[in-house]
């Protein structure tokens, strides 16, 4: 049995109340719920960042990682997409910092709004923000990498009561590279490659690196796939069939989701 007494939690629970997603329960109901409550509310408050609340980057980085591990071993196609604010510097210096996150804060609504529950979506750090599409045809990133940045133009941003601004955003994205163990800082730098040439070639415009096709040979399918084959070949040559031939099924179910 938990005697609350002998717990130290008024900073915890004082964290907590600042956060309006928070729901604890009485402590008087079930000392045990509270506490697991406690922990499990300052977990996933750790997984945030507190201006936008969308994922932090040390979250961010995480999934980045489980996702280049998933598309080694399932072939599927995955999108990362790295997005800069044009000219962020200049709304701090003409309206204030105050005004800047109102900005950070609207921007991060819209790319939540933008793409699907199952992608991840980051500030990773100042006006920097990032996503993560897994299960992402090719021709299924562009359209969305463009519909975040025509969404974004065309957003009136209230940084006081009488005063609105537009903002745009500048966006670089790269592949997974498919059946291959990369590292997220690789994949990381490809993206931002992407980013920088959008930025240097006039910003607000979106630039994405072609996926880089990757031979799969039938000794290496069968690595891939033999185990759980149950010792039939055909299988294995069914399942590695399906999921070359996947995407392109895949990508208008995706685009009609959207």
């Amino acid at each position: 049995m938990i005697d609350m007494r002998d717990l130290r939690l008024d900073d915890a629970r004082a964290l907590l109340e600042h956060d309006p997603t928070c729901n604890l329960p009485e402590p008087e109901e079930s000392p045990t719920v509270y506490v697991q409550s406690v922990v499990d509310n300052l977990c996933e408050l750790s997984l945030k960042d507190p201006l936008t609340g969308l994922s932090n980057r040390r979250h961010f980085r995480n999934v980045l990682s489980r996702e280049i591990d998933a598309v080694a071993r399932s072939g599927d196609s995955a999108l990362l997409l790295m997005l800069d604010i044009d000219n962020f510097k200049k709304v701090n210096d003409t309206y204030g910092h105050l005004a800047g996150d109102r900005v950070l804060q609207a921007i991060a609504n819209c790319l939540a709004a933008c793409v699907r529950p199952m992608d991840t979506v980051a500030r990773y750090g100042g006006e920097e923000f990032a996503a993560i599409l897994p299960d992402c045809p090719p021709s299924f990133g562009q359209i969305v990498a463009e519909r975040i940045r025509e969404t974004v133009g065309n957003l009136s941003i209230f940084v006081s009561p009488l005063v609105s601004i537009q903002v745009t955003v500048s966006i670089g994205g790269a592949y997974a590279p498919e059946w291959v163990r990369s590292t997220t800082a690789l994949w990381t730098d490809r993206a931002d490659i992407q980013l920088y040439r959008a930025k240097s070639e006039g910003r607000n415009r979106v630039y994405i690196e072609q996926q880089r096709e990757i031979a799969v040979s039938a000794e290496e399918k069968s690595m891939l796939f033999g185990h759980l084959s149950l010792g039939d070949p055909a299988w294995i040559e069914t399942a590695s069939s399906d999921v070359s031939g996947a995407t392109t099924g895949n990508a208008i179910n995706k685009v009609n989701s959207q």
